[in-house]
C-alpha cells in the first residue's frame, strides 16, 4: 500500500538538535501531567464512593480491582516515559561529546 499524495503541501520544518531535545522533554512533561490527572481522578472516584455509599465486600473488591488496573496502566506508561527520558539523555550526552570533539561553541 502506498502513502497518500497530498498536493501543494510541503511541510518543511527545520529544527536544531537542541530544539528537538526540548520538544521531546516537553512531550514527556505533558504526558506526566496527563498521568497525574488520571491518578487524581482515581483518588477522587475512590473518595466519592467511600464517602457516599455503604459498600458490600464484593463492591469494594470490584472498585479496588478497577483502580488497580488503572494504576497498573499508569505505571506502564511511567516506565515507557522513563525509557524515553533515558534515550533523550543519551542523545544530549552524545551531542555534548560530539561538541567536545569538534570544539563546538554554544
Amino acid at each position: 500500500m502506498s502513502m497518500p499524495n497530498i498536493p501543494d503541501i510541503k511541510p518543511e520544518i527545520i529544527l536544531k538538535r537542541k530544539e528537538v531535545i526540548n520538544l521531546l522533554l516537553t512531550s514527556i512533561a505533558l504526558e506526566e501531567i496527563g498521568l497525574s490527572h488520571i491518578i487524581n481522578a482515581e483518588a477522587e472516584k475512590l473518595q466519592h464512593v467511600l464517602r457516599d455509599h455503604c459498600l458490600t465486600i464484593h463492591e469494594a473488591l470490584q472498585i479496588n480491582s478497577s483502580i488497580d488496573r488503572m494504576m497498573r496502566n499508569v505505571i506502564s506508561n511511567q516506565m515507557l516515559l522513563s525509557f524515553k527520558l533515558s534515550d533523550i539523555i543519551r542523545l544530549e550526552e552524545k551531542e555534548e561529546h560530539e561538541c567536545i570533539i569538534e570544539d563546538c561553541e554554544e
